[in-house]
C-alpha cells in the first residue's frame, strides 16, 4: 500500500476504534516508512498536547464552560449595542454638500464654454441627449455616494 493510503487509514480511525488489521497494516508500513513514522509521531504528540496541556484540568467542569459561554455572550451583546458610525470618515456634511454645489456648478457651466455652442452646431441637437444623460448619471452616483454614507445621520434629520 501507498503512503496516502496508510495515512487516509489512520486518520479515519480512533486509536481504539480501529480494526486489528489496519492496526497490523500500519505498522508494518511504518516499520518500513521513516516519513509515514515521522508523521503519526507528530500527530499523537499533537494529540496529547491538545488532549493534556491545552486545556486545563478546571474545563472538564460544565459550571466553567457555562461561565466562559456567558462571558462570551455578554461580550458579544456588548458589541451589539454600541454606535456604529456610517458616515465616512474625515469628511463633513458640509464638505459633501460644498463639493456637490461644485460639481452642480461646474456641470452647467459647460454649456456657456466658447467651444460648446460652436460644437452643438456643428452635432446638431443630438449632442444634447448624451450631455443631459452624462450630467444626470454623475449627479445621481454623486447623490448615492452622499445619501448611502450618511444614512445613519440624514433619516435621524429627517426622522425616518
Amino acid at each position: 500500500m501507498n503512503c496516502s493510503k496508510i495515512m487516509d487509514m489512520f486518520y479515519e480511525y480512533e486509536r481504539n476504534d480501529m480494526p486489528f488489521l489496519n492496526q497490523i497494516l500500519i505498522s508494518i508500513h511504518v516499520f518500513f516508512c521513516p516519513s509515514c513514522a515521522e508523521e503519526i509521531n507528530r500527530y499523537n504528540s499533537a494529540a496529547s498536547i491538545i488532549k493534556e496541556d491545552f486545556f486545563p484540568d478546571a474545563l472538564s467542569e460544565n459550571k466553567l464552560f457555562l461561565e466562559l459561554e456567558d462571558s462570551i455572550m455578554s461580550k458579544v451583546a456588548q458589541e451589539e449595542l454600541e454606535e456604529i458610525n456610517y458616515s465616512v470618515p474625515g469628511v463633513s456634511t458640509r464638505g459633501w454638500v460644498i463639493a456637490g454645489l461644485i460639481l452642480l456648478v461646474s456641470l452647467v457651466t459647460a454649456f456657456f464654454g466658447l467651444d460648446f455652442k460652436n460644437l452643438a452646431n456643428a452635432s446638431g441637437m443630438s449632442f444634447m441627449l448624451p450631455m443631459g444623460i452624462t450630467i444626470g448619471i454623475i449627479l445621481t452616483i454623486y447623490g448615492a455616494l452622499f445619501i448611502g454614507s450618511h444614512l445613519k445621520e440624514l433619516s435621524e434629520r429627517f426622522g425616518l
